[in-house]
């Protein structure tokens, strides 16, 4: 399939696409991502290892849409997580609650902890 990504024609096929993505290993993902095989890779990397151009040159659009219509699942933004859900209800006690740091002193018997 013909696209164009920062004002370059590039040639893409999926076989293709699935043959450079093939051992890199994705980055955190922080905004949109494509899936491709079994991974979740960020749009950016994907743009910048199929066309060997930096991030800067193009944008999340173009790229998103040149895998849509290869056939590959485009992912929108993560949603944000709310303070206090990372930790579940049936958590052990201590669990998401912030520890004291023990200071040598109090290891041998001086002061008391000291808050983190």
């Amino acid at each position: 399939m013909r696209c164009v990504i920062a004002r370059y024609p590039f040639d893409l096929t999926k076989a293709g696409v699935l043959a450079s993505m093939k051992g890199v290993r994705p980055e955190l993902v922080t905004g949109e991502s494509v899936t491709i095989g079994r991974r979740r890779y960020p749009v950016k990397q994907v743009g910048r290892v199929i066309t060997r151009q930096d991030p800067r040159d193009f944008t999340v659009g173009e790229v998103t849409r040149a895998m849509a219509r290869l056939g590959f699942t485009c992912h929108d933004r993560p949603e944000a997580t709310p303070v206090g859900v990372g930790v579940p209800a049936s958590a052990p006690l201590g669990v998401g609650v912030p520890t004291p740091l023990l200071t040598a002193s109090a290891l041998l018997g001086g002061a008391d902890p000291v808050e983190a």
